[in-house]
């Protein structure tokens, strides 16, 4: 079987389809990079941000702890010197009480 014309235009021109396609294909190929790096430098940015607020919020929780424990404290505190005071409260009025019947 010898080629013919038609066989060798078909051929080529099948070729050129190809490298068309390989050219169209390859410049997607190149735009969809870019969109991929676009999306990296994005994604990178979201994570620094995020990684941010959550140092932010861990670090208002801590000061947050802080306080609690020292409100704890002044709480435990008073706790502690009620029975003084009521001791106190009840001399005064034993006091008073001794004061106005003398």
């Amino acid at each position: 079987m010898e080629p013919t014309d038609v066989t060798i235009e078909v051929l080529k021109s099948i070729r050129d389809e190809i490298r068309s396609t390989r050219s169209d294909l390859s410049a997607q190929i190149a735009a969809t990079n870019e969109r991929l790096d676009e999306t990296n430098v994005r994604l990178g940015d979201l994570s620094r941000r995020v990684v941010e607020s959550e140092l932010r919020t861990a670090t208002a929780i801590t000061d947050l702890a802080g306080t609690v424990r020292e409100m704890t404290g002044v709480l435990r505190a008073q706790a502690d010197l009620r029975p003084r005071v009521e001791k106190c409260e009840h001399d005064i009025d034993e006091l008073r009480r001794l004061v106005s019947g003398a």
